[in-house]
């Protein structure tokens, strides 16, 4: 048998890709894809080198979870060794809304002012039937002076992430094939070329299908009978949106729109289906079954559909994992923890699942940054320390979401008049629906015990 194997990882280099190159620009998108495209360094290792090697953290998965987690270390001093099965970031898919919660982590980890500049903020919400009429509609600051909502480009985000760490932190094309523990108490990670890696603590941030989350006996998220279409359309003159989300509501079927940045306008089309039926992946056809499904809307909602660039577009079921008290296995097994939609999936109805993934990301960090000079013991009090501190906050907003989303999923045209013409002109307040953005963070500052 050969002595090496070609595990090519490539490491992120902070200093090859300076923050300029995130900026948005008019011109095409594929230039703009190309010229922001991340730069990488190729390296080969051999199984001996890394068969040996032991790491105090392993985070694995480098996505919004597993990124924030260790800048949040990063930034208390402590590293980490990010594992992401893919090639490079995964950096495909639209964007994400992120709310006062999200941006007071982002804030707090560093990299919240250079996020703010490339992102309109978004000052509204206006509601309309599928008839174009309007519902209802709200500016964010009447009911929460100190609300912030931006949708942001989850590839810019992710560039933004992870150009904050070292060089060598992310290795990509490391797929974990199985975790292993020893008798003192370590865990051992063997990756699909039969690379090992020895780790005192892995957090896994691998998202709703999470390997990790399967070893330590989480059940796959079940699905909520709703499939997303999503997709980016792209103004090269400009958008002519003003800033604020537009929702259109139907039966069994909902769209919506927001303004990203003054070319780019992501939206949704959220339907009914029984099952989430065959993975598609022909985004032409995607694009049909998108427009198809809101021919007779409003006619905006068409016209970014047809300027959304193919490979924007994508269909995802809608899933979530409820954790039930003594029911769910615990967030963490010994020094193995979860993070993100590994431990709790849950659906976009209240633009919470990116938001609550940078909160765990924070509050693990802190607790295992303190932790750690402390030995063995104090590492697992951190780690069910915080699994008590997030569950009360993670359970509530999974159910919360779920139920909204069955709600404004309803079929009956008795109960959707109701809806449209009673309940949403009339008795919908956004300031409670928006309590749940409330969450304190300070910057994170290395040596300090927060």
């Amino acid at each position: 048998m050969a002595t090496t194997a070609s595990l090519s990882p490539l490491f992120l280099n902070s200093s090859l890709f300076p923050p300029s190159t995130h900026k948005l620009h008019s011109s095409s998108w594929s230039d703009y894809r190309s010229r922001t495209k991340p730069i990488c360094v190729c390296v080969s290792i051999t199984k001996a080198e890394v068969g040996v090697r032991k790491e105090d953290i392993v985070i694995v998965g480098a996505g919004i979870a597993g990124l924030a987690t260790a800048v949040s270390l990063h930034r208390l001093g402590v590293g980490s060794l990010v594992l992401e099965q893919a090639d490079s970031l995964r950096t495909g898919g639209t964007s994400l809304t992120l709310f006062k919660n999200g941006w007071r982590v982002l804030d707090a980890i560093g990299v919240g002012s250079e996020l703010r500049t490339q992102f309109l903020e978004i000052q509204g919400m206006s509601i309309k039937s599928e008839d174009g009429r309007e519902l209802r509609s709200f500016k964010f600051k009447d009911e929460d002076e100190s609300q912030e909502v931006r949708a942001v480009e989850r590839r810019i985000l992710l560039e933004t992430l992870a150009n904050q760490l070292p060089p060598e932190s992310v290795h990509f094309s490391s797929k974990l094939a199985n975790i292993e523990t020893t008798a003192d108490g370590e865990t051992i990670l063997e990756l699909t070329n039969g690379t090992r890696l020895h780790a005192k603590i892995i957090i896994g941030c691998d998202g709703i299908r999470s390997p990790v989350a399967k070893w330590m006996g989480f059940s796959d998220p079940k699905y909520v009978g709703h499939c997303a279409y999503r997709g980016l359309g792209y103004y090269p003159d400009g958008q002519p949106f003003e800033p604020k989300v537009n929702y259109i509501y139907g039966r069994g079927l909902r769209a919506g729109y927001v303004p990203v940045s003054p070319t780019r306008v992501y939206w949704f089309i959220c339907v009914n289906n029984p099952s989430p039926g065959p993975k598609i992946t022909d985004s032409v056809l995607l694009k049909k079954h998108a427009k198809d499904l809101v021919r007779n809307w409003p006619a905006e909602i068409l016209n970014i559909i047809d300027l959304t660039p193919d490979d924007t577009i994508i269909r995802t079921p809608l899933v979530d994992r409820w954790l039930w008290p003594v029911v769910s296995p615990p967030a963490s097994t010994g020094r193995v923890v979860l993070v993100g939609d590994a431990w709790h999936p849950m659906t976009p109805n209240l633009g919470q699942g990116a938001c609550c993934a940078l909160e765990d990301a924070v509050v693990l960090a802190r607790k295992l940054a303190n932790a750690m000079k402390s030995g063995n013991a104090s590492v697992l009090d951190a780690l069910r320390s915080y699994e008590r501190e997030r569950w009360p906050r993670i359970f509530p907003l999974t159910i919360r979401a779920n139920l909204v989303g069955s709600l404004l999923q309803w079929e009956n045209p008795v109960v959707c008049s109701v809806r449209n013409n009673v309940v949403i002109p009339k008795l919908v307040r956004l300031g409670p629906v928006l309590e749940h953005t409330n969450f304190d963070c300070e910057p994170l500052i290395q040596g300090i015990k927060v």
